[in-house]
């Protein structure tokens, strides 16, 4: 039996592959499945099953592209209503992959279909747990997202459904069971993932503080849902495309793999009125790009900024990237339901720069600088989440959030100058594209952004009574 773990660090996520006796199963594909049919060919095996451990909200999972490629099975567990067909298992039911086994068991929590595989080797032997979103490593799924979708399920009543179901289902298993959650470290998915994505069961029962054995029903309640951030907007898209169906990464690849020169460029953007979104560095974009065009860039978690930044999942998009890197925006921009690219930028920009058409650009500026003028009291907005910010901060900055810069707009002056920072550099150079196509010109950004600035003399204070934009 071969059980591999596939993680994409962009978007925190893990699939896996299983493998014996010349069939295969895998359980929560990303979007583009071409990977694992290659791997199954290169195995001399047959894709027999795709195991889906819930309805996904941060990520569009390829099961009905895989399922049509190959003839394989969708399984999902109980309860749960795809728009499609698909295997509903039932508690306890048991599904053969060559000669290992595939065991369902129910755990809903995060989601009431939410389902836990507990996966059997040839020998019989109970090898590991792949969990979904129900049991991270350090964490547990989140119980507020699945009320986006279905009002009356609270997340009071998710979480006391995740309490039973760790209770009852999770904690009697052995502790050698090797844990295999969906997400890591950076998913929006729980509160405090580790950077580990695998643990044994033991392991997290002595070390996760949601397995406490002495902890109440209401107290796991109150602490679960207590400092749970509000989740990214696209979330309830993606599971509505999950449940739903979608279409398939084929057509949208040929729908969006359109080069334009920049001239024809210009046309479709001034006819169509896409967005314009350039997936280049921060440090590339600040020296020159297409005037009102929105920086997010591939180097960072370009995916989930994507979905915080981009209200509307339908959104025509046109893309600039650096040459070479248009399949990789148009793939990465499909795993979060963003389907309607509908061209690049041929040549990139430096195309756009040799045919003489405008182009905009971003002040930057050092740490060092920045402790220069930071004598003279300059509006400083500082856009790093409100909890880096409670960390440690320059004294007197003001914190907007990037994920609430559009509503917060009117707090940015017109006329006075300021400055505008992050953690390093990315998110700053977002806000920074965002301003410049609202009509902002008169800020500077950070260049290396809070990870600099503690480098100077700029005085800092830890959390005391912040100046936030809620």
């Amino acid at each position: 039996m071969k059980l591999k773990q596939i993680y994409t660090g962009c978007i925190a996520h893990a699939a896996y592959y299983l493998e014996s006796e010349g069939e295969v199963a895998i359980f929560d594909p990303l979007r583009e499945v071409q990977p694992y049919i290659d791997q199954a060919k290169a195995d001399g095996a047959k894709v027999k099953y795709v195991f889906e451990t819930h309805f996904h909200a941060d990520f569009v999972s390829g099961h009905l592209d895989l399922a049509k490629k190959t003839g394989a099975t969708i399984v999902y567990g109980p309860t749960a209503k795809p728009g499609f067909t698909a295997h509903v298992a039932t508690d306890g039911e048991v599904f053969h992959v060559g000669k290992a086994k595939v065991k369902a068991i129910h755990t809903p929590g995060h989601t009431m279909e939410s389902t836990t595989y507990l996966v059997i080797d040839e020998n019989g032997k109970e090898h590991g747990i792949i969990t979904g979103d129900t049991l991270f490593i350090g964490d547990v799924g989140r119980p507020d997202l699945a009320q986006h979708v279905i009002a009356d399920l609270t997340e009071e009543k998710l979480a006391g459904h995740l309490y039973d179901s760790l209770r009852n289902k999770i904690m009697p298993l052995s502790d050698e069971l090797i844990v295999y959650p969906n997400h890591g470290a950076g998913s929006a998915c729980g509160k405090n993932m580790s950077k580990e994505t695998t643990d044994t069961l033991g392991n997290q029962k002595r070390t996760n503080y949601a397995l406490r054995p002495d902890m109440t029903k209401e107290e796991f309640i109150k602490e679960l849902l207590t400092g749970l951030t509000t989740p990214p907007g696209y979330f309830p898209k993606n599971v509505l495309m999950n449940i739903q169906g979608y279409e398939s990464l084929d057509t949208i690849m040929e729908r969006a793999k359109t080069g334009y020169d920049p001239s024809a460029f210009e046309v479709v953007a001034n006819e169509e009125r896409p967005l314009v979104l350039d997936t280049r560095s921060a440090a590339d974009f600040a020296m020159g790009f297409i005037p009102n065009s929105i920086n997010i860039g591939l180097d960072s978690n370009f995916a989930m900024w994507v979905g915080e930044m981009i209200p509307d999942i339908k959104q025509a998009i046109l893309l600039v990237t650096e040459p070479g890197k248009e399949e990789e925006s148009i793939i990465r921009l499909s795993r979060v339901g963003y389907d309607n690219t509908i061209g690049y930028l041929k040549g990139g920009f430096p195309a756009w720069k040799a045919a003489g058409k405008e182009v905009d650009t971003v002040a930057r500026i050092s740490a060092q600088e920045f402790a220069k003028r930071y004598a003279a009291k300059p509006v400083i907005i500082d856009v790093r989440k409100q909890s880096e910010f409670d960390s440690e901060h320059v004294v007197d900055a003001i914190n907007v959030p990037l994920n609430q810069i559009n509503r917060h707009l009117a707090q940015f002056p017109k006329e006075t100058p300021f400055i505008l920072h992050c953690a390093g550099g990315y998110r700053s150079m977002i806000a920074a594209s965002i301003l410049k196509s609202r009509g902002w010109d008169n800020f500077v950004d950070v260049e290396g952004g809070f990870s600099a600035i503690k480098e100077t003399d700029v005085k800092r204070t830890e959390y005391v009574c912040p100046t936030t934009l809620l």
